[in-house]
């Protein structure tokens, strides 16, 4: 009854049996065939095909359901086995945005490889709520996130914090006559632009100006909108992107204004074509978490990862 699980298990999260195919490297009658076996030997349809996206029945939704039990239950054997060699082989999963992947894990992971060049070490990297499912039904071990996530099924250790700054293009006019508002990129990554004696920008400045954002799935493009809200503030939107790094270079271009968090702004080389700015708003300081399942077994490997790493990692010295 379960042994096309992961056919039935992909179709699900992509809710398209094209992406789904493509994800499982076979084609879409194959998959679609496959998916038929299992419904056939269930006795009940695990897919209402009327609705766009697909939905599950409720028989669709246990066997869901079922299928993240068994995965556990298998990865939790999988642990056990593996902590009897006392860390002599094992595997952490890590799941991180391509923003986190790129710019804050790196650095982490290679410390803990160094400690213990014989655990395994594989990342995932997707959007943020894809993720969270994938911890969930433990395809990860660890998700670093700066999104809030439900806390009854998840258990998190906060890494560190970091603000959101307006970045502008040096060329704009709108930057005329604020000169005592410029913040230097060394103060940026020394984290002394946070001193109260750094004044804050009022929005409205840059009324007119335009502006690059992301798309309100990313924690960035959300908190751009709502700084922007609590402002009264309707920016003139260009483009809207997915990646804060693309805003950032696209902003480097000429092309618009962008919020850019402070670790990306210490990662990056300066540009000389780009000012920028100090923000007011509740909306501008945002967490860094990494989480892990709740209740769930926990492997020698992840032990030490926790204790070594995440407990004892001072998150804002890694991107100075």
């Amino acid at each position: 009854m379960f042994k096309g699980m992961d056919y039935v298990y992909e179709l699900y999260k992509e809710r398209n049996f094209s992406r789904a195919a493509d994800n499982m490297f076979i084609s879409q009658p194959s998959l679609s065939a496959n998916i038929k076996r299992v419904e056939d030997k269930v006795g009940y349809p695990l897919f209402d095909r009327s609705t766009k996206p697909i939905e599950l029945t409720p028989v669709g939704e246990q066997y869901i359901k079922t299928i993240e039990q068994i995965r556990m239950a298998e990865h939790e054997f999988e642990s056990f086995i593996t902590d009897l060699a006392e860390l002599k082989t094992g595997k952490i999963v890590f799941g991180g945005s391509n923003f986190f992947s790129s710019w804050v894990l790196p650095e982490m992971l290679a410390r803990f490889s160094a400690q213990y060049p014989d655990v395994t070490i594989e990342l995932m990297e997707s959007r943020s709520v894809r993720l969270a499912q994938a911890l969930q039904d433990a395809s990860i071990d660890f998700l670093l996130d700066n999104k809030e996530l439900d806390l009854d099924v998840f258990d998190r250790h906060i890494m560190g914090e970091e603000e959101l700054l307006l970045v502008v293009p040096k060329s704009f006019k709108a930057n005329e006559g604020l000169e005592n508002y410029r913040i230097d990129l060394e103060d940026i990554r020394s984290g002394a632009f946070k001193d109260e004696s750094f004044r804050c920008v009022d929005l409205e400045y840059f009324a007119g100006s335009p502006f690059v954002l992301l798309r309100s799935f990313n924690d960035t493009g959300r908190r751009a909108e709502l700084i922007c809200q609590e402002h009264n503030f309707k920016p003139n939107v260009v483009l809207n992107l997915d990646q804060q790094l693309t805003a950032y270079n696209v902003a480097s271009s000429g092309v618009g204004i962008a919020f850019t968090g402070e670790i990306l702004l210490r990662s990056v080389p300066a540009n000389p074509n780009l000012v920028y700015y100090k923000l007011s708003s509740k909306y501008k300081t945002r967490s860094i978490y990494f989480y892990w399942k709740k209740g769930r077994y926990i492997s020698n490997a992840m032990k030490v990862f926790l204790d070594s790493i995440i407990y004892n990692t001072d998150f804002n010295s890694l991107q100075k």
